[in-house]
């Protein structure tokens, strides 16, 4: 499968999106709602559940299936309390010792005037430094579009891991072409490009797992992500909690690091 055809599976209409992964891989999913400082964005999804006994905390991006849920979810796209209220359910993990599991699936944080009024590059950059530090497991799943910082927000985790055909990128491929030579009829050629897809991401380091597709039935795959999950969840909590956050900060100081 080519880079741009992975773009078109992971932004596919009929894929699965956060919810669903959250209600056939969690027993007793209990939602939380709003950022204490503005509202609740109902583009992010956050709350308590469990994971094979394990009490967790849950984030998602989620973009909704039909209109009305797209419209209700801006279609993924989290505004500033979004990103907010995940923080906010991150450090009460931290509190209680419970791991985080994100499911990140977004073409990228909200750009409207409202949002940037609210401090849209504030709020993002509050998340990935608290997460730096967070003293708890964390997991992020990549299930769709990983796209810019707005998916880099709940993707600041000890592992990430990527679906076969989900695609993680700073930009994407329409906004490359359309920036580096102002023809959107290069969006194929910025795909592969931007090296976002699983297998690419996998060789650069940048995703530790890549969770193998089954066509359209995914309920070999949510079986598998529930045992892998919980699994390395607690694998991950013997772990000192300051020596987590340590790992994981090193774990980000190696991107990008070329050897002679």
């Amino acid at each position: 499968m080519s880079a741009i055809e992975s773009v078109r599976a992971a932004r596919a209409s009929g894929r699965p999106t956060g919810l669903d992964f959250i209600r056939n891989i969690f027993e007793d999913f209990f939602e939380l709602h709003g950022d204490r400082r503005f509202g609740d964005d109902r583009a992010v999804v956050a709350g308590v559940a469990r994971l094979d006994g394990l009490p967790v905390t849950v984030i998602a991006l989620e973009k909704g299936h039909t209109t009305k849920e797209k419209l209700e979810r801006n279609f993924g796209s989290a505004h500033p309390e979004g990103y907010r209220k995940a923080l906010r359910q991150m450090k009460l993990a931290e509190k209680f010792r419970r791991p985080v599991v994100c499911f990140v699936d977004t073409a990228g944080a909200y750009c409207g005037i409202g949002a940037e009024e609210r401090g849209q590059g504030q709020a993002i950059a509050e998340i990935l430094m608290e997460c730096m530090g967070l003293e708890t497991p964390v997991i992020s799943v990549l299930i769709g579009e990983g796209g810019s910082g707005g998916a880099l927000a709940l993707a600041v985790a000890d592992e990430v891991w990527m679906l076969q055909n989900a695609v993680y990128s700073v930009i994407s491929p329409e906004g490359c072409a359309s920036i580096l030579w102002k023809d959107a009829s290069r969006t194929a050629e910025a795909a592969e490009c931007l090296k976002l897809t699983a297998g690419d991401l996998l060789a650069l380091g940048v995703v530790e797992r890549v969770l193998p597709e089954t066509g359209e039935d995914f309920a070999p795959l949510y079986a598998r992500l529930k045992r892998d999950l919980a699994e390395t969840l607690r694998s991950l909590g013997a772990t000192d909690a300051r020596a987590l956050a340590a790992l994981r900060y090193e774990r980000f100081r190696k991107f990008g690091v070329v050897k002679a």
